[in-house]
């Protein structure tokens, strides 16, 4: 009995999402900078060691909430399509920098510096740290795993985004 209660709490502790404190929002109040997270899936995206095409803004007038914050979309379709399955359109690591998560601390992303891995949105800081994630993308996202849940709420940078000029969604 002992050893069906440990296998069900440890499937039960896998199955649930880690969680290291509140979404990531920055001075436009929303998550993402106000990026639409749902149109980064109909993006082209580039090969490793390319530059990805700019996110896509939402817009002020067409809003979810998730995780505690805001998110803006581009149409009301990405709307309905995110709230249908938040986790599934959010970026990794409440919207962090995926290879700061995975160096053990908690700094903001940039929306224009994103790419998708195993069908999973990461985000990262500056063109420099992309090339370190890009390195070895499934050895830092392996890091950034085991280090997500240990990292508490108040290890959170408030820095600026470098070389990211952080106008928010557009209104109409």
């Amino acid at each position: 009995m002992k050893r069906f209660a440990l296998t069900l709490a440890t499937a039960i502790a896998l199955a649930v999402p880690a969680f290291a404190g509140p979404q990531y929002i920055d001075g436009t109040g929303f998550a993402v900078s106000g990026y639409d997270v749902v149109a980064y899936r109909s993006l082209d995206q580039m090969p490793v060691g390319q530059s990805q095409p700019e996110g896509v803004r939402g817009n002020t007038n067409i809003t979810a909430e998730y995780n505690g914050a805001t998110w803006a979309f581009a149409t009301e379709e990405n709307r309905d399509k995110f709230l249908e399955n938040p986790a599934y359109y959010a970026p990794q690591y409440d919207g962090h920098c995926a290879y700061g998560v995975s160096r053990g601390g908690k700094v903001p992303a940039n929306p224009n510096l994103w790419r998708i891995v195993d069908d999973k949105l990461y985000l990262n800081i500056t063109d420099v740290v992309v090339g370190f994630f890009e390195e070895d993308i499934p050895g830092n996202i392996n890091l950034a795993e085991g280090n997500w849940p240990g990292i508490e709420p108040s290890d959170a940078s408030t820095n600026v985004i470098p070389k990211f000029t952080s106008e928010g969604p557009v209104s109409n």
